[in-house]
């Protein structure tokens, strides 16, 4: 318990004094003053790094391939080979913090990593004004959220959040019909998804396979002994590296109605129930509601939003034949939406108005940042 809590310490007060990279924390680095948008837009490529190359790392790489990537970053040899290949300029590393201190005039970093290594990976960046594009959540705990953000404010790193559902055109008609009062002032949010937790033993044990930095991977997370129930895809329903589906997709769901309605922070948040379906320690739920309750905003009332996660939905919610989907209740009527496609529910049977459509379609979610 005394080690876990020292390298949980050690960590931590590294975070916050700004040396989670050595020699780092000293200023910007050398051009960084240059406005980014600008070297991008007059053909001059922006020098990315991106850091965990494979999953989402393989998707944001072919989103950014138009950018020069010179660094690619996984604890994973086989992974970081492969990733290679479609990158053959870019130096290789298994440490991010050798990364930063190769390259030393890096525009931007992709970070790509498990939820515990986001804020790690990407504070050097951010305190040094080179920009960031991080997956989604943002970081494994609030408070490495509001390391992060200082650090970006105080420096003015250029940043994206992987929540590229947000430039999908659907969600802009969405929050057009919502705030242009299609069904009426909005008192009630339901929000399910219906990914299921992966059956099977959450117990860890044996050895990392050859060509894994197995304790790179575990970072700052209390250490354990390696097991493929917690490894790449797996880590999502650990606590200590990841937040379950509420992290991994909430934030994709949840989006919309923080955006229709102008959420800021809620005033109350609770589970209000839970179940944990498999053996181990340390498990995340595979069932869940939680209740977020936010205030009265100007004219709009307050709000009552609720998730429900691993097949949990609201009563009646069979009749929507949506296995994800958010559901929004007001006075008028009710409107049901998913990533790509959304349906009004007038309660006196009518078609609902025509809202004209307000907000610009995105030029691209990784564009948005690069440009």
């Amino acid at each position: 318990m005394d080690e876990i809590r020292s390298r949980r310490e050690f960590i931590k007060s590294a975070l916050l004094a700004g040396v989670a990279v050595p020699a780092l924390g000293m200023g910007r680095l050398a051009g960084a003053d240059k406005d980014k948008s600008e070297e991008s837009g007059n053909g001059e490529k922006l020098k990315l790094a991106v850091i965990g190359v494979a999953a989402q790392g393989a998707y944001n790489r072919t989103n950014v391939a138009g950018e020069n990537i010179v660094a690619l970053c996984d604890i994973d040899a086989n992974r970081l080979a492969e990733a290679s290949k479609q990158h053959p300029g870019a130096k290789t590393y298994d440490d991010y913090r050798k990364l930063y201190e190769n390259h030393q005039d890096l525009d931007g970093v992709v970070v790509c990593t498990p939820d515990h290594v986001h804020a790690f990976a990407a504070m050097p960046a951010l305190e040094r004004g080179i920009g960031v594009y991080c997956e989604k959540p943002l970081a494994h705990s609030v408070w490495e959220v509001r390391r992060m953000r200082e650090a970006a404010k105080k420096s003015g790193s250029i940043t994206q959040m992987g929540t590229q559902i947000h430039a999908g055109d659907n969600y802009r008609r969405v929050v057009e019909a919502i705030q242009g009062g299609a069904i009426g002032k909005v008192h009630r949010v339901h929000v399910w998804n219906a990914n299921v937790v992966p059956p099977g033993e959450r117990v860890a044990k044996g050895e990392a396979p050859a060509g894994i930095n197995y304790d790179l991977w575990i970072g700052p997370a209390p250490y354990r002994p390696f097991h493929l129930s917690h490894f790449h895809f797996n880590w999502r329903w650990w606590w200590d590296f990841g937040g379950g589906s509420l992290a991994d997709l909430g934030c994709h769901y949840i989006d919309l109605p923080m955006w229709a309605l102008g959420f800021g922070a809620p005033e109350k948040v609770h589970c209000t129930k839970s179940e944990i379906g498999h053996a181990g320690d340390n498990v995340v739920p595979n069932f869940m509601e939680v209740d977020y309750h936010f205030p009265a905003r100007g004219d709009q009332p307050a709000v009552h939003l609720t998730w429900y996660q691993g097949g949990w939905k609201p009563e009646g919610a069979e009749e929507y034949m949506k296995g994800s989907a958010i559901l929004f209740e007001g006075a008028d009527g009710k409107l049901l939406a998913d990533y790509g496609s959304r349906k009004i529910f007038l309660k006196n049977g009518e078609e609902a108005k025509v809202i004209p459509e307000s907000i610009p379609n995105s030029i691209g979610h990784h564009k948005e940042w690069i440009e």
